[in-house]
């Protein structure tokens, strides 16, 4: 067996992803522990070495990590072997992205089926509680009471947090802007693992129509981490928003990304200076831009921005030019019968038809999809836009081909 090196820093392999292992090491690994069209399996995937290794090896693969930013590399990665692959006149496999569960969060859902109705509806009470208060700790907000709709306030904000399992609706957002206006409030930010697609940023200007000014911000899985919390890294994003132009030819759909807003904010720049030593630079974000901050050694700041244009925080962007062909369909154990029963969830499976994203080496960025081809009707066309923080938004919009 001969020696097998890490990834060096100038190798085509090394995506600069902290744990990421040699291609040669995996494929000594699967090579003797498997035969093609076996099933490989790695939980712990990190940058997917073992799924890209797997895919070249001819060989079947499932791949799973808690960490999105670890997803979203492994996706680009595959994408580029298949690439690759179909260059060389080679097979390839498609593959499906799924989120198998809401891990973090299930302590706040669960309640001991075991318990009286009346107990178990106090279980349940006091989780919303908990979770409520978690998630105010981590935002730096003061709980308040006598509300309907809020939770907390912080710098002169009301803060209402979202349902722990469910996505922040339309209606919920209403009930928000009609406590405003019955006692007066003006700002207010509203947390949510989730929010309906669409939502944003229609509801904002119904709001400022209405004297409201109103935040949609996501909440962190790092909430859980109770480290992250106490070392004040845990931040809140901003929605972002998606601006996306159809173009239609004949029996053809073409999609073009316009715009792409963000508003992230972690940490200031005044905070940055006044905490940096003589010699160092630190990168913030605040107000949408990354900025490096750097103190020489006599003790100036200077500033530089990062990011000049929108397209510098694209990472990767696709299209499902058919996004409600493809109902989520779950199995689901029936309560009375206890046999096992398919049902949909409500949501649809988003289809990569198309991508184009920033590599180590090729840092450009396609934004303008080829033609589609589509029989006609009215399709409703998806497109995801992931950060270069890892963050996925969604827009969908509507095309009809004649």
């Amino acid at each position: 067996m001969g020696y097998i090196d890490r990834v060096g820093n100038t190798s085509d392999e090394r995506i600069d992803y902290p744990t990421q292992k040699p291609e040669a090491l995996l494929e000594r690994i699967i090579k003797a522990s498997s035969n093609e069209n076996d099933i490989v399996a790695d939980f712990f995937c990190g940058s997917g070495t073992t799924a890209a290794v797997a895919e070249k090896l001819n060989r079947k693969w499932i791949v799973s990590d808690l960490g999105k930013f670890a997803i979203h590399t492994s996706r680009k990665r595959l994408i580029q072997v298949q690439r690759s692959l179909k260059d060389e006149g080679k097979d390839f496999r498609a593959f499906e992205i799924l989120n198998l569960g809401k891990y973090e969060r299930a302590h706040y859902i669960g309640v001991n089926l075991n318990l009286r109705e009346e107990d178990r509806q106090k279980q349940l009470e006091q989780k919303e509680k908990d979770f409520i208060a978690l998630i105010l700790k981590a935002y730096k907000a003061e709980a308040v009471g006598n509300f309907k709709c809020f939770h907390g306030k912080k710098a002169g904000r009301v803060v209402a947090v979202g349902p722990v399992n469910l996505p922040v609706t339309r209606l919920f957002v209403e009930e928000i802007i009609l406590e405003c206006r019955e006692k007066r409030i003006s700002r207010v930010d509203i947390l949510a693992f989730e929010f309906e697609m669409g939502l944003f940023p229609n509801i904002q200007e119904e709001a400022k129509n209405k004297g409201i000014d109103l935040a949609l911000k996501y909440i962190p899985r790092e909430v859980f981490d109770r480290r992250a919390v106490e070392k004040n890294q845990v931040v809140f994003h901003d929605v972002s928003y998606i601006e996306v132009k159809p173009h239609v030819k004949k029996n053809s759909i073409a999609v073009e990304l316009t715009d792409f807003s963000v508003f992230y904010s972690q940490d200031t720049v005044n905070n940055a200076a006044e905490s940096l030593k003589a010699g160092k630079n630190k990168i913030v974000v605040e107000t949408g831009k990354i900025i490096k901050v750097t103190k020489d050694k006599d003790g100036i700041v200077t500033r530089e921005v990062l990011t000049k244009k929108w397209t510098d925080w694209i990472d990767y962007w696709s299209v499902d030019f058919n996004f409600e062909n493809k109902r989520e369909i779950v199995r689901v154990k029936d309560e009375v019968s206890g046999e096992m029963e398919e049902k949909w969830t409500g949501d649809f499976i988003f289809e990569n038809e198309w991508q184009s994203f920033r590599t180590k080496k090729d840092r450009s960025l396609e934004l303008k999809t080829p033609f589609h081809e589509c029989p006609p009707g009215r399709y409703k066309v998806s497109v995801k836009v992931v950060d270069i923080f890892g963050n996925d938004t969604m827009k969908i919009i509507e095309a009809s081909i004649g």
